[in-house]
């Protein structure tokens, strides 16, 4: 079959993996400069995609992370046949991401076997998970030839624009006369991936008393936990939580210094952006999904109880955070 000139790629549904994604467009560009690249993903990633030059159009997914929705499917894969696209590439492994491209009757439908989903797909790959040990090896290995080597990939680079940086500047009221170091407490998946509030107000009191503006980020869900990290410094950080639109939070952040984040989707944001980023890893994994960016610091105990990829800790102690201290994060920061 002739090189794919117009794809769709069936996107992911977190934020941190929607980043990753980009080396998947980066990687198809590079095989085939002409091609034009849309995807199919949730609407709230959309000023992710709008920042990736390598992508020509978004296109909203009507249905909800789980939800089955037959119908609903199989009325935009008909709707996407006029498209006329040669290729999709699906990311997600569940059966029910294939019915789309399968009703759009797309002719190579390209992704992992996943949920067995043979004839929905007729380019399947097989997952080897020590070959393909990270998931943005995993996404780059779709754009190239089967058994293909993926010991380099792109790495995400999020496109930012000057004039909509002055807007948040004016919108938001922010000093940027001193260095910015931003906060990223929250942790969609659960505590155990969440470095303890009380750490991370230590760090911003050393840095507010070293002439640092601090900023505090996430989403309403981490209201509380900001809510707490700023009183215990003194009320003096800048909280955005919860105030800001996606957009806004790339904006904002691409204005920062230093980021110091749990293993979440704004640290693959913040590396994308080429950011410094202070990593912490608890429960989860630093080796499958790392920041994608030479300016990261990881800093992880390596327990032998981790990592345990629970929401909460099974031992009731959450030592892989705890132990890091805020001493080890300055450090890194300086």
């Amino acid at each position: 079959m002739a090189q794919a000139k117009k794809i769709l790629v069936i996107g992911p549904s977190w934020v941190g993996d929607m980043v990753m994604a980009q080396s998947l467009f980066m990687a198809l560009k590079d095989q085939n400069p002409e091609c034009q690249i849309d995807v199919l993903a949730p609407a709230w990633s959309f000023p992710l995609l709008e920042r990736m030059p390598e992508v020509t159009e978004a296109i909203a997914m009507p249905l909800t992370h789980g939800q089955f929705g037959w119908n609903l499917r199989k009325t935009l894969g008909k709707q996407l046949q006029g498209n006329c696209y040669d290729q999709a590439i699906l990311l997600p492994n569940s059966w029910k991401s294939a019915l789309i491209p399968f009703f759009a009757n797309i002719p190579k439908r390209t992704g992992f076997l996943g949920e067995m989903r043979w004839g929905l797909l007729n380019d399947t790959f097989k997952l080897n998970k020590q070959v393909l040990s990270m998931t943005v090896q995993r996404f780059v290995a779709l754009a190239l030839p089967k058994n293909q080597s993926v010991s380099d990939y792109p790495i995400p680079s999020l496109m930012i624009n000057e004039d909509d940086q002055q807007k948040v500047v004016q919108d938001f009221n922010v000093d940027i006369s001193k260095k910015v170091l931003a906060l990223c407490p929250g942790a969609e998946y659960g505590p155990a991936k969440q470095w303890p509030a009380t750490h991370y107000a230590e760090v911003a009191k050393q840095k507010i008393a070293d002439g640092w503006v601090v900023w505090i980020f996430g989403s309403a869900k981490d209201q509380t936990v900001s809510d707490k990290i700023n009183q215990l410094s003194g009320n003096q950080c800048q909280d955005f939580s919860g105030k800001t639109s996606l957009a806004e939070a790339i904006d904002l952040m691409s204005l920062t210094e230093v980021v110091v984040s749990n293993d979440s989707g704004l640290m693959h944001v913040a590396a994308a952006l080429n950011k410094k980023v202070v990593a912490i890893y608890g429960s989860s994994d630093p080796q499958f999904t790392p920041p994608l960016s030479s300016k990261a610091k990881i800093l992880n105990l390596n327990l032998d109880c981790a990592p345990c990829f629970k929401r909460d800790c099974p031992l009731g102690h959450t030592k892989c955070l705890v132990d890091i201290s805020p001493a080890q994060v300055l450090t890194e920061i300086s």
